[in-house]
């Protein structure tokens, strides 16, 4: 009987007995060692600990220097990282870059704004309630995503400014196991359209190549029209298809898991934050009506029990279509900023450039 090796953890297999070792990285253990946390003598809360001493929350976060990238992690494997959390200021959330490299990798697989990363793109707190991602009040960032690794992980954070950022919390949670061959390394990537082109599609994913499965969209979506926004189908172009795709979605929020409009009750959006599919935020613009210009939209999918497989190549679009008169579509020019989670062997392809600072700034 093989032993178990602690991963891909559920209420199916909470009980069996595995000797995975679980450490857990943070500003009161920088490198997760066993038996090392809680030892700092200074840090962010030593002013506050100063008449209780060693032990006493001396370290709970950490300040990042302008344009400083902080190595939040290294972590010697094979293993598998299997809760983030975080926190910090939402202004800050279009202002910090994540990035995670695998085995030593000189690229990231992950390269993404931190709030896109847990479904809050638009810097206002919005809860969400799904299985891989989870935000809770107020802005506690959480990711369930399990991230294999074969013989290292690390995970750095950047700051795009000019200002300190103060007070950034974090922990993450990883075993350190066996890893069978056949595990593939999350990725996470983000672009944005602002605006999108006329008559064009906004790309969320090109140039993939390897094999691999697609497990997860956020949009954040800005509306720069009046009237229903979205009518646009998504496309996924799969090994080797050309002009058209294999699979084609039939609206936006179809594709989200809502439909007619995401209208309920009469007249207002309803949002909902599910297990693999929600749209949790509507920041509304001005006076209340769901089809007013420049209202702003979260929405994720989680391709959790239906993942979309590849073997050779994938690129993923999506349409931004209205109405005009005569009953016609109208090609939008909305803010659409993507952030798209796929699983595949490595090596990658290299990411496109992410914006800069004003390219990711909400305005």
């Amino acid at each position: 009987m093989n032993q178990f090796n602690g991963l891909g953890m559920g209420l199916h297999n909470i009980s069996r007995l595995s000797h995975a070792k679980t450490r857990s990285i943070s500003a009161e253990n920088f490198t997760g060692e066993k038996g090392k946390a809680g030892m700092a003598t200074e840090g962010t809360g030593a002013n506050a600990a100063r008449d209780l001493g060693l032990g006493w929350k001396v370290s709970p976060s950490i300040h990042i220097e302008p344009r400083q990238i902080v190595t939040l992690a290294e972590i010697e494997g094979p293993g598998a990282i299997q809760h983030i959390w975080n926190t910090v200021a939402p202004e800050w959330w279009r202002r910090l870059v994540l990035r995670i490299y695998w085995d030593g990798e000189e690229t990231p697989s992950v390269e993404v704004p931190l709030g896109d990363f847990f479904c809050n793109g638009w810097c206002q707190r919005c809860n969400v309630t799904s299985l891989p991602i989870a935000v809770n009040p107020a802005g506690g960032f959480n990711s369930y995503w399990e991230m294999p690794f074969h013989k290292s992980a690390k995970i750095t954070l950047e700051n795009l400014t000019e200002d300190i950022c103060r007070g950034y919390y974090y922990q993450v949670d990883y075993t350190l196991t066996e890893v069978p061959e056949d595990c593939a390394y999350l990725h996470a990537q983000f672009r944005r359209s602002n605006p999108l082109p006329y008559k064009t599609v906004h790309t969320l994913l090109d140039g993939v190549k390897g094999q691999g499965h697609y497990v997860g969209t956020y949009l954040a979506w800005q509306v720069n029209n009046t009237g229903w926004w979205g009518e646009g189908e998504i496309k996924f172009f799969m090994d080797g298809d050309t002009e058209f795709p294999t699979i084609a979605g039939t609206g936006t929020e179809d594709y989200f898991g809502g439909a007619w409009n995401f209208e309920h009750p009469q007249g207002q959006y309803g949002v909902f934050s599910t297990a693999y599919l929600g749209m949790p935020q509507v920041i509304m613009a001005g006076e209340a009506g769901m089809y007013k210009s420049q209202q702003r939209h979260g929405m994720y999918r989680w391709h959790v029990p239906d993942p979309i497989r590849f073997e050779e190549d994938l690129k993923v679009t999506i349409q931004a279509l209205g109405w005009r008169s005569g009953g016609r579509y109208l090609p939008l020019q909305d803010d659409i900023s993507s952030t798209v989670v796929w699983y595949q062997s490595e090596p990658h392809a290299p990411f496109p450039t992410l914006p800069d600072r004003d390219g990711l700034e909400v305005i």
